[in-house]
């Protein structure tokens, strides 16, 4: 990025490296360099140090220390939940999920799918929410898992996973939920809960990138995926990244003391940067406007490309995401709105801006004050916003059936 200033607001692609956490994994890098798995005192004290930091992760989740097993990311933990639940209950080959599931879910289940698993994607309505009855009528006799994400990574809808949860709980079915996206950022806690599996991704939550955790509630059947090594009480091999899961344990008791104000003030930014966005003419909220995580905002601008108003903001030192898969080749519209129904004239223009505690309000005003002129220089060179004005149509406020 040639700009000199930076003001970063894709924190749900991933985050800042908390200079905490930083500090905490410093050490493990040098003087502290011993394998925990060791027998001797110097390798003991490294595995000491792994102790405090899963138990950090277990008290921000409400869980045990014993139930949480250490992986590479969040989508070695959710491709783990699921080949987990469909080895340990070979006679049951049904899986359900959802339409709007991060790829680390729907492209797994749509492989499984076409080896031979039989796979239900429920569908989300207008505003992006999941009806628990469409979960009610998916569930067989031959269901091996529910795997349901927590909240979306673009639109930040969250679902009552506890409800989804206990559903699946009556009727005898394994519960798994991938909380990457929600962890830090909403109150959690496993005990009063019936998921049985929830994966986590510490780059979510000012943790480096290449450590995440799968909480696996004791007494669920677990077959690992990974095997080798006695690791993660034999439920992982490999040799413990230990500076990297003390960062996720310091990362974690971050996101613990910081919760009230991403909650607040986190929340209050993005609901200004939301609500100047709004003014701008024919641009649209994607999702529910309350059932969200406080930092998550995805806006549809109608008739221009995200992609071009990715590169006007880079050029001006904002980062930001595309709800549009155009970046990575293709000319569909993000998997999320199509399926929330967004017609393809707003889904071509979202923008997704995802906040952190590191944010500040000169930073939202900044984007706010730079913004109208990006998408009024845009459209001024759209063939379809020109046709939109000369006809007088009804601007495409609503939305329309995938």
């Amino acid at each position: 990025m040639s700009h000199e200033r930076v003001i970063y607001l894709d924190n749900n692609a991933t985050t800042q490296v908390a200079p905490e956490v930083v500090a905490a994994m410093l050490p493990f890098f040098g003087d502290r360099y011993g394998n925990p798995s060791s027998m001797h005192n110097f390798g003991g004290e490294v595995a000491h140090h792994l102790a405090q930091a899963r138990e950090k992760v277990a008290a921000l989740l409400g869980a045990t220390p014993g139930e949480l097993i250490f992986t590479s990311c969040g989508t070695e933990s959710d491709n783990t939940a699921i080949m987990s639940a469909l080895r340990s209950q070979p006679g049951k080959k049904h899986i359900i999920t959802t339409r709007v599931e991060h790829p680390a879910v729907l492209n797994f289940c749509q492989n499984l799918s076409e080896r031979g698993h039989d796979v239900t994607f429920l569908p989300v309505d207008r505003g992006g929410n999941l009806d628990p009855d469409k979960l009610r009528e998916a569930i067989r006799e031959d269901t091996a898992l529910v795997s349901i994400m927590w909240a979306n990574n673009e639109t930040g809808v969250v679902f009552p996973v506890e409800e989804l949860a206990a559903i699946c709980n009556r009727r005898g079915v394994l519960f798994h939920t991938d909380a990457v996206q929600a962890v830090g950022k909403i109150p959690i806690n496993l005990a009063e809960s019936k998921i049985d599996m929830l994966s986590l991704s510490g780059h979510k939550l000012h943790a480096p990138k290449g450590i995440g955790v799968l909480y696996v509630r004791k007494g669920t059947p677990f077959v690992p995926y990974i095997m080798g090594g006695h690791q993660e009480r034999g439920r992982r091999a490999g040799t413990e990244n230990a500076p990297y899961i003390v960062g996720l344990g310091k990362a974690c008791e971050l996101a613990a003391q910081r919760m009230v104000e991403e909650n607040s003030r986190v929340k209050a930014l993005r609901d200004r940067l939301e609500a100047g966005l709004l003014k701008i003419e024919a641009t649209i909220l994607n999702g529910d406007k309350q059932r969200r995580l406080p930092n998550t905002c995805s806006i549809s601008f109608e008739y221009i490309e995200g992609e071009s108003i990715l590169l006007h903001l880079s050029s001006r030192g904002v980062c930001a995401s595309s709800g549009s898969a155009c970046t990575s080749g293709s000319l569909e519209p993000s998997h999320v709105l199509r399926a929330m129904g967004v017609p393809y004239t707003a889904a071509h223009g979202s923008i997704r801006f995802s906040l952190s505690v590191y944010n500040t309000e000169e930073e939202i005003d900044y984007v706010l004050e730079h913004m109208p002129g990006v998408i009024e220089k845009l459209r001024a060179i759209s063939p379809f916003w020109s046709q939109f004005k000369k006809t007088g149509a009804a601007c495409l406020t609503g939305y329309m059936e995938p």
